[in-house]
């Protein structure tokens, strides 16, 4: 392996979390009040089970209308963006056996529903924690023990890891700002 940090397209095709973790540590930090806004999300494929889970659902991003009003997880729908209750979400399942999803039907019946999980109530809260040495915006679940970690690729892009109480390795993925 070499010094030279990653960028994001050398992590993608790599495919390693290590190599994620690499390009995550060396970016900055990112404060909560420049988390605030709607995002738009991607996965980052690093080999990680959960690789491709939530577009399988139809992900959209992550609100964050405030320090403590945070909608984790929001979907397009036929009727728009909806935030969904992460609380009625199987997290446990998906953690174990996240394959689950791509398997046949499971995507349709989620939409099918979908109305049943929203909710227009916040579901988590934006917090300064220190993670992997560096102090910086952490969006904490207020149902899951899972904790995404924020770090500043640009102006309107940050990197995220899900760090999930359970899981080996944590889940990379990207946010770019909606203006």
């Amino acid at each position: 392996m070499t010094d030279v940090t990653p960028t994001i397209e050398q992590v993608r095709a790599r495919r390693s979390t290590a190599e994620g973790l690499r390009y995550f540590d060396s970016l900055p930090a990112v404060t909560v009040e420049e988390m605030l806004g709607r995002w738009r999300g991607e996965g980052v494929e690093t080999g990680h089970p959960m690789d491709g889970v939530l577009e399988r659902f139809g992900w959209y991003g992550k609100r964050f209308d405030g320090p403590d009003d945070v909608h984790p997880l929001v979907f397009r729908t036929s009727g728009g963006l909806r935030s969904v209750n992460p609380a009625l979400m199987p997290v446990g399942l998906l953690a174990v056996r996240p394959r689950t999803a791509f398997l046949p039907g499971v995507a349709g019946a989620f939409r099918l529903l979908l109305p049943l999980v929203t909710t227009s109530r916040p579901a988590a809260r934006l917090r300064m924690t220190e993670y992997r040495g560096v102090l910086t915006a952490t969006m904490c679940y207020d149902a899951h023990p899972i904790h995404d970690v924020f770090r500043r690729v640009d102006d309107d892009t940050v990197i995220g890891v899900m760090d999930q109480r359970g899981l080996p390795q944590p889940f990379v993925f990207l946010l770019r700002r909606e203006r």
